[in-house]
C-alpha cells in the first residue's frame, strides 16, 4: 500500500508538502499542487483518515439525525446535506431517531461517540432530553425543519434552518377561498412539531384574510403519516356539512387523505379540492396534477451544513434561525384549469361542488354540524 513519502518521492516534493495539499493546510503552487494529485492517481494512494484524527483530534465528519429518512423529503434534505459535506471535505454519518424522544437522545449520544464535529439534527415533538445533551457536552449542532423554540439569555441556544411555514399555508388557504370555497379543512401534522403549528397558524390566518371563521372541527391532525391523515380524512366526510376543499400538511398525509377520497367514491377536484404542502417527484403525474407548496429540501440540507461549518469556525458566535422561501406550484387539484392543456384559458375555476350533489355553506351561513356528529 502507497504510503505519504511514496508520493512525495514520485511528485518531487517533500513529506509536507504533499500533506499541505491533501489537507488543505497551506497554499501550493499549481503545477506543484497538480504533482502531487498525479503522483496520488498513479500510486492509488489513500489517506489514512484514522491516523489523521488521532493526530489533529478532528474526524471531518458530521452526524445527521433525521427520522424517517424513506419520506422523500427527507431524502432530498439528505441529499443537500451530504453534497455540501462532501464538497467541504467532510463524511456523514447517519441516524434514524424515529421521533422518539428518548431514542433521539441515544442517537445522538451514539453520534458523538463516534466523534462526530458536529451534528444537524431534526428535533422530536419533545427534544428535552436532546437539548439537554447537546447542551451538557457542548456539541456544535444546527436544528433543520423543526424550530425548538428554547432560548438562552442572548437569544437561540442553537441554530436552525427551516422552510417558511406560515405564509406558504396562508396561500394554499386563499387560493381556494378564491375559488369559491367556504369549507376549507387543514389535515394538520403531529402536534408539537413547529412545522404543524406554523401551518396551523398559517391555515387560521389564511381563513380570516377571507372572511372565513374558524370551525375547529375541520382543523384536525393526521400525525405527519399516511395511515393517519387516511383515518382523519374519513372523519372528516362524515361530518353533517363535510368540507369543499382540503389542505393537507405534508407529502405523506397527502397520500393518507387521497386513499381517504378514493374509498368514498370521490374524485378530485369534482368533488373536492385539495392542496398540499410539499411537492414531491410524482406530484405532477397525478391525475390531476397537485397543487403544492414545494420546499427547498435540497437548499436547507445544504445550508445546514454551511451554518455548521459557520459554527465551527465561530464557536461563540451568536444562535441564528434561517428560514428559506417556499414556492407555490400551480396544477389542478384546486379546481382550477390544467396551465399546461391549451384549452384551459376558455373557462375559469371550477365552482366548488361539494360531496355529491351538496354545496358547502357560503361565509355568511351559520355552522349547521351537530357535534355529535363526529
Amino acid at each position: 500500500m502507497a504510503t505519504m513519502t511514496d508520493v512525495a518521492r514520485c511528485a518531487g516534493v517533500s513529506v509536507a508538502t504533499v500533506s499541505h495539499v491533501l489537507n488543505g493546510t497551506r497554499p501550493v503552487l499549481p503545477h506543484t499542487r497538480q504533482a502531487v494529485l498525479d503522483a496520488v492517481e498513479e500510486l492509488g494512494y489513500t489517506p489514512n483518515t484514522l491516523a489523521r484524527s488521532l493526530v489533529t483530534s478532528r474526524t471531518r465528519s458530521i452526524g445527521l439525525a433525521v427520522s424517517a429518512i424513506s419520506n422523500p423529503y427527507f431524502t432530498e434534505i439528505l441529499q443537500g446535506v451530504e453534497a455540501a459535506a462532501l464538497e467541504h471535505g467532510y463524511s456523514l454519518l447517519i441516524a434514524d431517531p424515529h421521533d422518539d424522544p428518548e431514542h433521539e437522545r441515544k442517537v445522538v449520544q451514539l453520534l458523538h461517540e463516534r466523534r462526530v464535529e458536529g451534528m444537524i439534527v431534526a428535533p422530536s415533538a419533545q427534544p428535552r432530553g436532546l437539548l439537554a445533551y447537546l447542551g451538557r457536552h457542548r456539541v456544535p449542532a444546527v436544528f433543520l425543519d423543526r424550530v425548538v423554540e428554547e432560548h438562552g439569555e442572548d437569544g437561540p441556544r442553537f441554530d436552525q434552518v427551516c422552510a417558511e411555514n406560515t405564509e406558504p399555508t396562508a396561500r394554499l388557504v386563499t387560493h381556494l377561498a378564491g375559488l369559491g370555497h367556504r369549507r376549507i379543512a387543514l389535515v394538520a401534522g403531529r402536534p408539537g412539531f413547529s412545522t404543524t403549528a406554523e401551518r396551523i397558524t398559517g391555515y387560521r390566518q389564511g381563513l380570516a384574510g377571507a372572511g372565513l371563521p374558524f370551525d375547529a372541527r375541520l382543523l384536525v391532525h393526521g400525525d405527519s403519516e399516511s395511515a393517519g391523515a387516511e383515518r382523519v380524512t374519513g372523519d372528516l366526510l362524515s361530518l353533517c356539512v363535510p368540507p369543499t376543499a382540503l389542505v393537507t400538511g405534508n407529502n405523506a398525509m397527502t397520500i393518507g387523505a387521497l386513499r381517504a377520497l378514493r374509498a368514498h367514491g370521490l374524485s378530485v377536484p369534482g368533488d373536492i379540492a385539495l392542496c398540499c404542502f410539499d411537492d414531491f417527484a410524482w406530484a405532477d403525474l397525478f391525475s390531476p396534477r397537485l397543487t403544492a407548496i414545494a420546499q427547498p429540501s435540497r437548499d436547507i440540507g445544504a445550508r445546514a451544513v454551511q451554518v455548521l461549518l459557520d459554527r465551527l469556525a465561530a464557536p461563540d458566535r451568536p444562535a441564528r434561525t434561517e428560514r428559506l422561501s417556499c414556492a407555490f406550484v400551480h396544477r389542478t387539484s384546486c379546481g382550477c384549469p390544467d396551465p399546461q392543456d391549451p384549452r384551459s384559458g376558455l373557462s375559469g375555476p371550477r365552482s366548488p361542488r361539494g360531496l355529491g350533489t351538496r354545496s358547502g355553506p357560503t361565509a355568511a351561513d351559520p355552522v349547521t354540524d351537530d357535534p355529535t356528529s363526529q
